[in-house]
């Protein structure tokens, strides 16, 4: 089903993030068993989609296409696949889609991507995609897709100012997206600044807020300085104590977050996208904390500034 549809229909829900499993010597199926345990085992929240990310240069876009085949024929679950589009030429691109529309895959994340890391000197503005928004235009003509997009409450790291960043996010919109996810964030001043820009540029279309669970803090603020989001003063703060401690840390993130979530819900927020990194248990823990139900009507309250 098309995402789309899924957003119309349903009011209020959760969606998940996947990778795919690499190779795992330890296991002749490659760690497909664990991942599809996760897989399953998140399945119970009964969530709007489960998305596959897709390496930088298409990297893994047969591990893409397969895991995504893989949760279609176990689950239940409406999926769909990241595409990044640098360095793709529109005629490889025609035969992915295809490939695409023939296993009965409905949904793309349309996403630029980052240059492939062998290639010191790559310039993405050369190829025949040089922006998202150009993959977007190009799959919107195969009128069979629910497209979304990838928005930056913080702004893209390579925008010059948060008005132009703003302007980029209307093009992706005004080419045929239909919605949007966030980067993570973890200041929900960041969400709520933004979506006041982008209502007031005209973006209309469902933004949902990415969520990362915080389980190790040292790997988020890796992850942080790579897609230039920020870590607030009061998570540092919070984690100071507990930094000598993997379940200390772990329990302060997972409060955390779900006192992000919950804030976000409280002031009117509908959907909400976990990258789950491949595990179960921070979200399962965030869920039941939230008492999440599908069908669940968010509180429309007064607008705060974050989740602490």
């Amino acid at each position: 089903m098309k995402i789309s549809d899924v957003l119309n229909k349903k009011k209020s829900g959760v969606s998940f993030e996947f990778f795919p499993p690499k190779g795992n010597a330890k296991g002749a199926d490659g760690g497909v068993g664990p991942f599809m345990k996760v897989v399953k085992e998140l399945e119970k929240h009964d969530p709007l989609y489960a998305s596959v990310t897709y390496g930088a240069g298409g990297s893994t876009q047969a591990r893409t296409m397969d895991t995504l085949l893989k949760i279609k024929g176990a689950t239940d679950l409406n999926v769909m696949s990241h595409l990044t589009c640098v360095g793709a030429d529109k005629e490889s691109m025609d035969a992915l889609l295809r490939d695409y529309m023939k296993a009965g895959i409905e949904n793309i994340l349309a996403l630029r991507g980052d240059a492939p890391r062998d290639m010191k000197d790559f310039d993405p503005s050369k190829g025949e995609f040089r922006y998202a928004r150009d993959l977007v235009e190009f799959i919107k003509k195969y009128d069979f897709f629910s497209i979304g997009v990838a928005l930056y409450p913080e702004k893209h790291p390579e925008a010059p100012s948060l008005e132009k960043d703003i302007e980029y996010a209307k093009m992706k919109v005004d080419a045929g997206a239909d919605f949007a996810i966030t980067q993570m964030f973890f200041d929900n001043g960041y969400y709520y600044d933004f979506m006041d820009r982008a209502i007031a540029k005209g973006i209309n279309i469902p933004v949902i807020p990415g969520i990362m669970p915080v389980t190790d803090f040292n790997k988020i603020k890796e992850f942080c300085s790579f897609c230039n989001a920020s870590i607030p003063q009061s998570l540092e703060r919070k984690m100071l104590p507990v930094l000598e401690s993997p379940e200390g840390i772990r329990k302060t993130g997972i409060e955390y977050v779900t006192r992000q979530c919950e804030d976000l819900l409280e002031n009117g927020v509908k959907y909400l996208h976990f990258y789950t990194l491949n595990r179960a248990d921070a979200i399962n823990e965030i869920l039941a904390a939230l008492r999440i139900r599908p069908a669940k009507e968010p509180n429309e309250q007064k607008k705060g500034s974050g989740p602490v």
